[in-house]
């Protein structure tokens, strides 16, 4: 399910992947089945790759010889895994939110 501000209101959990347009992609259902399952896995390994690349930059800022093109790339990357961790903080978030209500 895609959609905007309205389908916050009535979908439930925030995917980890965006659809063909861009827009975010919602999921309604109780969290226990196959896509719920493979969100779960696609986050982890954004937040694996978000990890790694964070290694990766220290290691790569660390040396005197770095390119303009390493270090665009360096950011371009970076920019992606931010992205894709803040989605899955936010999708976290909400769900925490609605279990948090009485």
């Amino acid at each position: 399910m895609t959609g905007g501000a309205h389908d916050r209101t009535v979908a439930g959990r925030l995917l980890p992947w965006a659809g063909d347009d861009g827009r975010p992609c919602y999921l309604v259902g109780d969290g226990t089945g196959y896509v719920s399952r493979l969100a779960d896995e696609i986050e982890d390994v954004q937040i694996d790759m978000a990890d790694r690349l964070l290694g990766h930059a220290a290691e790569l800022l660390a040396e005197r010889r770095v390119t303009g093109e390493e270090l665009h790339y360096l950011a371009r990357r970076l920019s992606e895994s931010l992205r894709d961790v803040a989605r899955v903080a936010e999708s976290r978030g909400a769900r925490l939110a609605r279990r948090a209500r009485p």
